[in-house]
């Protein structure tokens, strides 16, 4: 992978105003990161030393390629960090959590409400027969009870598996059979669009021949409430009826595993991907604080839903450990009409907003008018997560919803590294295209098949080079796939990842490995033409896809949805095609353009490339468990 495809980036550098840095965390990323690279285990140790731990560590990292443990012998509880101490140091009637719900229902939960939660519904679990190292599979909409319940599992030492409530059936029943899990956590339903949809019949499907789940715990949201017939299923809340309303936390060890998170691999089940609890708190803390800037007066909304890492990471664990007030909910970014999130953003006050991009150029297709009827001034920081932000969604980001006053992080991360790896810290400056430079005790590269460092501006394999906190420890049952990330280049973490550097250290992600296009012996990104294709006023979003060619190796086809106001036409055709030669060259023009209304994407706003490509030419599509439709 040694292509030096030339790209034609916006070579503009967005520069925030210097208060932004002034008031920032990390007012120094240069000095900061140089001093991490020197001395990584002292940089990590001093973020460890801010949170509360019941026993310090012997030693901050043990290496052995491809194994790490970190802050080793420390005990800990996680939970801990995210409610006791702040329920004792003055913070006990903050708000913790707001809930917005599909119909535009509200709850406030503060410290002191949740932390009662959490502990009753841990000794609710404990009656239930659950003990550390047990598995439970929670399977519930964006509800408050699901964040009670990945906490009290933490709590007590338990290992939560947390299942996104949009799968069916067969996705649910392998996650559970994988994990082994002994208890279920449901609901009766989830809401979207104002309509209701089963969760319970699915799991009652789901439990078939899984003979480890021994009780179903159902969360009954609606009315009337339904009948629980089966000896094994018991209520949310029946069970933190009658039990102790204190529960000590369990001492962790700083390498006992804290959660199993289900990711979908091109072909093939599902990866569990299991996270220790010491590092991955550590990790989850210093981004949260230091990447996403939040401070104590932040309330901070990721439109995620902690089915997601991203929810997981920067909805529970990072915000809570610092203090800071949660926005949860429910809705749809159109429904009941697209000015939904700008008024929950007017209206609560919201200073720190993390989406995806598929969603920004939803918005974008809408127009303007949407979010210009809403006073969005409280907005301080806008983040970007789940797949590369394009740069005319960048520029609409800023100057539309940030009113060109707002840093926008656009961050690179995956299930697997538990924390951002790579971003644009706050007041550094922006390169619209690109992701930005390794966080601090991150050591990133862009590197060819051998390992070695590529020149600037040519395109390669992005590798994480050393051994980070927040890390996965295993694929769950599979440990030599979790070797395979360590051992496929050279002795580094490959993230599967075609990137480019420029000669300020900026990367650029330019799509999975397994999404590469190879015309006519030329290496492209599939990102880079979507987003010369998106860069067109008449496209709000693309996917491209390479087809067999006999004498190119790929051709390309484009499949595009256009923006309100455009209709197709050859002329169009042409013009798009022209667009993108005029941007990346002959080389990456696609053969053909199909327009469609939709495409398939993952709950978490990716695009399913390889079902377009799977459908275009005829073969199995393989796991589709994470397809939002």
């Amino acid at each position: 992978m040694s292509e030096n495809f030339d790209i034609k980036l916006d070579s503009k550098c967005y520069y925030p105003d210097p208060s932004v840095k002034e008031n920032s965390w990390m007012q120094d990323y240069e000095k900061i990161y140089s001093e991490s690279l020197k001395d990584p285990e002292k940089h990590w140790e001093s973020v460890a030393e801010e949170l509360e731990w019941f026993e310090k560590w012997d030693k901050v990292l043990e290496w052995d390629h491809p194994y790490a443990k970190w802050f080793t012998n420390a005990r800990m509880n996680i939970t801990s960090n995210c409610l006791d101490r702040h329920v004792f140091n003055g913070k006990r009637n903050k708000v913790a959590m707001i809930w917005i719900g599909d119909g535009g229902e509200e709850q406030v939960i503060t410290y002191r409400q949740l932390y009662r939660d959490v502990m009753r519904f841990s000794n609710g679990l404990k009656s239930l027969g659950v003990e550390k190292g047990d598995k439970v599979c929670i399977y519930m909409p964006q509800v408050p009870e699901q964040i009670v319940a990945m906490l009290a599992c933490a709590r007590i030492g338990a290992v939560h598996s947390v299942v996104f409530g949009g799968f069916g059936a067969k996705a649910l029943h392998s996650r559970i059979k994988d994990a082994q899990a002994k208890i279920v956590i449901t609901a009766d339903a989830s809401l979207r669009r104002g309509k209701r949809i089963d969760l319970k019949s699915l799991v009652d499907e789901a439990v078939v021949n899984a003979s480890c789940v021994e009780k179903i715990v159902v969360l009954r949201r609606m009315t009337p409430q339904m009948e629980l017939f089966s000896e094994i299923e018991v209520d949310f809340y029946e069970i933190m009826e009658d039990v102790e309303k204190e529960c000590e936390p369990e001492m962790m060890d700083s390498e006992d595993p804290l959660f199993i998170l289900y990711t979908s691999g091109t072909t093939g089940p599902a990866k569990g991907i299991v996270h220790a609890c010491g590092g991955y708190m550590v990790g989850t803390y210093y981004t949260t604080k230091n990447i996403l800037d939040l401070k104590e007066n932040d309330v901070m909304w990721c439109t995620a839903d902690p089915g997601w890492i991203t929810g997981h990471s920067y909805i529970v664990y990072g915000p809570l450990s610092m203090g800071a007030t949660i926005l949860i909910s429910e809705t749809t970014p159109d429904y009941p009409d697209p000015g939904v999130w700008w008024n929950i953003i007017e209206e609560f006050d919201v200073s720190v907003f993390y989406t995806a991009p598929t969603a920004i150029r939803m918005f974008m297709r809408l127009g303007e008018e949407w979010p210009g009827k809403y006073n969005l001034s409280s907005l301080r920081i806008l983040g970007s997560v789940g797949e590369p932000l394009n740069p005319e969604a960048f520029k609409w980001y800023y100057r539309v919803i940030g009113k060109e006053k707002c840093p926008i992080l656009d961050t690179w991360w995956q299930t697997e590294t538990g924390m951002h790896m790579l971003t644009t810290a706050v007041g550094e400056p922006m390169k619209p295209g690109f992701t930005g430079r390794p966080v601090p005790g991150v050591v990133a590269d862009v590197v060819d098949e051998n390992g070695d460092p590529v020149p600037a501006g040519t395109g390669g394999f992005l590798v994480i080079k050393q051994p980070w906190p927040s890390m996965m420890r295993t694929v769950h049952g599979n440990d030599e796939r979790y070797r395979q990330y360590w051992t496929t280049i050279q002795n580094y973490y490959s993230a599967g990842d075609l990137a480019v550097k420029d000669e300020d250290g900026y990367i650029m992600i330019q799509g999975r490995s397994d999404d590469v296009l190879i015309v006519a012996g030329h290496n492209i990104g599939s990102a880079e033409v979507e987003s010369a294709l998106v860069s067109h006023e008449a496209v709000a979003e693309a996917a491209v896809i390479g087809k067999p060619d006999p004498l190119k190796g790929d051709s390309i086809k484009a499949f595009v949805i256009l923006r309100m106001g455009f209709n197709y036409s050859d002329k169009l055709k042409l013009d798009l095609m022209y667009h993108v030669r005029m941007n990346l060259g002959p080389i990456a023009m696609p053969s053909e353009i199909e327009i469609v209304d939709s495409l398939p994407k993952t709950r978490s706003g990716k695009i399913m490339r390889r079902l377009l490509k799977a459908q275009e030419l005829g073969m199995d599509p393989g796991d589709v468990s994470t397809l939002e439709d």
